[in-house]
């Protein structure tokens, strides 16, 4: 951020200055956009946005030119600093399509809308538990079921994962 170079008129280590400046200023606005809701668990990341935008406001004492990207910086910092934490209480659930060998042994057939599917749903507690629903089930009906089956709809996240080994 404090790159200077050592030849050139003063002029040219000013321009010099001030390019690097803003592009570490952009660079760190793309970063905390992309990353904010990460950023807030992470101490050392909260101080360092909060350092930068101290540094940032003593230069633009100095080099007036950087006052532009002060606002959106301290829109920034306040943003990732202000949003909630996420709930303890989430629960995040991982929804598997469960099949039994007896499935596999079934001649094959069309799939119908009144087919069911087995869904073993496992909670971040390291527990599972399994749940029937219709193939044609929406997201929204395999929520509620699993909020019936887990006794709380609470946070549920429905989330796919998959392997190829």
């Amino acid at each position: 951020y404090h790159a200077q170079p050592s030849q050139g008129t003063e002029q040219e280590k000013m321009d010099y200055a001030l390019n690097n400046k803003r592009r570490v200023i952009r660079l760190v606005l793309q970063w905390a956009a992309l990353y904010g809701d990460l950023l807030q668990e992470d101490e050392a990341a909260m101080a360092f946005l909060e350092e930068f935008y101290v540094s940032v406001s003593d230069d633009t004492r100095m080099i007036a030119a950087l006052k532009e990207q002060l606002p959106e910086l301290e829109k920034t910092v306040k943003q990732v600093s202000e949003e909630p934490k996420a709930p303890q209480k989430k629960h995040k659930v991982l929804l598997q399509l469960f099949n039994t060998s007896d499935d596999r042994a079934q001649k094959r057939q069309p799939i119908r809308g009144s087919d069911e599917v087995l869904f073993k749903v496992y909670c971040v507690d390291q527990t599972y538990t399994t749940i029937r629903v219709p193939v044609s089930s929406s997201v929204k009906e395999v929520i509620s079921a699993v909020a019936d089956k887990l006794g709380s709809g609470e946070g549920l996240i429905i989330v796919k994962m998959s392997s190829g080994g």
